[in-house]
């Protein structure tokens, strides 16, 4: 077993085309470190419909440069083999460590290939390669970004030509031509021969946002607004010019990307803390909201004045408020959500005759809806214009909802006044997440098959009605590794994320409103609810 481990490193090494991961599995070796050395070398990164994501370093277990030329090698492959053979492959890439070597590697294994590879102009938000996919008919895509995750990780996420995010049986068909790569000798890789593109993609992606807005709608809420170390502020600063909102005020500290991330313990929007700097310049200047965006600008979040001070709104929330902005504007086409979103999107497409469509988690899924005027997910993804992004889209979804935000201004309403309306309209729809973060995936599967073999009967009082092990698929879902229980007026969801470390337990109660007096005591009621629902789920999953 030692034996093998270090001869499967030394091969490793021989390859490695990176000065840096060289050296550093070269001191593993001289170490003897062979724990190290077997948590790198005790199998191979998992490409899956996610692509590629995981901590950067040497070894197969690692995000390096190996690694992604095998990825790029197999898809070009894949891609062969479905008759995309010459066809142009888009490369965009964030900043976070790596990325650019990520994307200058993937466009000369394409190029080596033979495909036209075409490389976006510099580390730009993920929904301008979404965008360009299409724009530009290429047969597919790929982004360098690890989206929200800690500074010591990268991805790898590839689109099709559809301009969606790859769904079986493509992840498993690129899969196959990455284990089929036998040496990175292999696979040839020309100095140059790519393209890099201009400004004139992005140009196209900002005239694009204009048709997010309704002509002639008010342009008057004012923003402060946060990149968080990320790639969104000029591309957001362009779209809200062009639009004529007020230009947005930038927390300073997070303005420009930083790929050590060093204000935020985790780069995300919804962890605690790391939307402190963004609420202080709010006490500072007053807005009518803040808007965040993740690190590649897919996400978007939205604070709102509460109380005399600043509350986040939910994904679920801001998903709400989005569609019945549609809706109010007269929007026609499918309403589409994941199963772990609300279901308030579900009455409000039904109060307004408006098909509605449920999909598995992730914007692979909902980007694939027939049909599809406006899709969310609660995790502050919303697809505004999934004909000119199918994917999410932090961007034209800040743009969206300042607009909104507008015209409540201009009725002397707020965004809060308006989720009052809906509470009122559909009932109160009240949700949080159980999130638990482990060292060991173990902890995960333990968990997952503990609820399996004893669900439980009852959570918070409430009579457990239906139980569904997602894995065998429902009639409208395919299968998936989850688990939903069905409550007398709640709903449970338990997953593992497919993009962290972390089991995720989605909890919803709906709370019937009869009028707006009735509000606070319907919220204190779903409050205490989602507490218990919390409490009883974690000892029936031993977390």
């Amino acid at each position: 077993m030692h034996d093998a481990l270090l001869a499967r490193a030394h091969a490793w090494l021989a390859e490695d085309p990176d000065p840096q991961t060289r050296d550093e599995l070269a001191s593993l070796l001289a170490a003897g470190d062979v724990t190290e050395l077997a948590a790198r070398f005790d199998g191979t990164l998992q490409f899956g419909t996610a692509g590629l994501r995981g901590e950067l370093g040497a070894g197969p277990m690692r995000m390096n440069r190996s690694v992604v030329i095998r990825a790029a090698a197999g898809l070009a492959a894949y891609l062969t083999k479905e008759g995309r053979a010459g066809g142009v492959v888009v490369i965009g890439y964030d900043a976070r460590h790596k990325s650019e070597d990520f994307a200058r590697d993937t466009a000369a294994v394409m190029t080596g290939a033979g495909f036209r590879a075409a490389v976006l102009p510099r580390p730009l938000p993920t929904p301008v390669l979404a965008f360009a996919i299409r724009h530009l008919g290429a047969v597919a895509g790929v982004e360098v970004t690890a989206s929200h995750n800690p500074p010591r990780d990268n991805g790898y996420k590839v689109y099709l030509g559809d301009g969606s995010q790859i769904v079986p049986p493509a992840d498993a068909g690129i899969a196959a031509e990455i284990d089929a790569i036998e040496s990175l000798k292999d696979v040839p890789r020309p100095e140059s021969g790519w393209q890099i593109l201009d400004e004139a993609v992005l140009d196209a992606y900002l005239a694009r946002t204009d048709a997010v807005l309704a002509p002639d709608s008010p342009r008057t809420a004012r923003t402060v607004y946060t990149a968080m170390h990320g790639v969104g502020k000029d591309v957001l600063l362009a779209a809200f010019a062009r639009a004529g909102f007020p230009e947005p005020v930038l927390v300073a500290e997070q303005a420009e990307p930083d790929p050590e991330f060093p204000t935020v313990a985790f780069p995300n929007p919804e962890e605690p803390g790391a939307m402190d700097l963004a609420f202080a310049k709010a006490r500072e200047s007053a807005p009518d909201l803040v808007v965040a965006n993740d690190p590649d600008a897919d996400r978007c979040a939205v604070a709102v004045p509460h109380e005399g001070d600043w509350r986040m709104l939910r994904g679920d929330e801001v998903g709400s408020l989005l569609a019945a902005h549609l809706v109010r504007r007269g929007a026609r086409g499918v309403l589409a959500e994941s199963i772990v979103s609300s279901s308030l999107l579900g009455r409000i497409a039904e109060k307004a005759g408006l098909p509605y469509e449920e999909t598995l988690t992730g914007f692979k899924w909902i980007a694939r809806v027939d049909g599809l005027r406006y899709g969310y997910e609660e995790a502050l993804g919303y697809c505004v214009d999934p004909e000119g992004v199918r994917d999410k889209d932090g961007i034209t979804a800040a743009l969206l909802i300042t607009e909104l935000a507008s015209v409540l201004k201009s009725e002397g309403r707020t965004l809060l006044d308006l989720l009052d309306d809906l509470a009122v309209e559909h009932g109160l729809h009240a949700t949080d997440q159980l999130s638990v973060r482990v060292e060991d995936l173990s902890v995960i599967a333990r968990a997952m098959e503990r609820l399996r073999e004893r669900p439980p009967a009852s959570l918070a009082g409430l009579a457990v009605t239906g139980a569904e092990d997602l894995t065998r698929g429902t009639k409208r879902l395919p299968p998936t590794d989850g688990l939903r229980y069905t409550l007398d007026g709640a709903r449970v969801i338990v997953r593992p994320s497919g993009t962290e470390p972390k089991l995720k337990c989605y909890l919803e109660v709906v709370i019937p409103v009869a009028a707006r007096t009735d509000l606070p005591a319907a919220r204190r009621t779903a409050d205490d609810l989602l507490a218990a629902i919390k409490r009883d789920l974690s000892a029936a999953a031993g977390i």
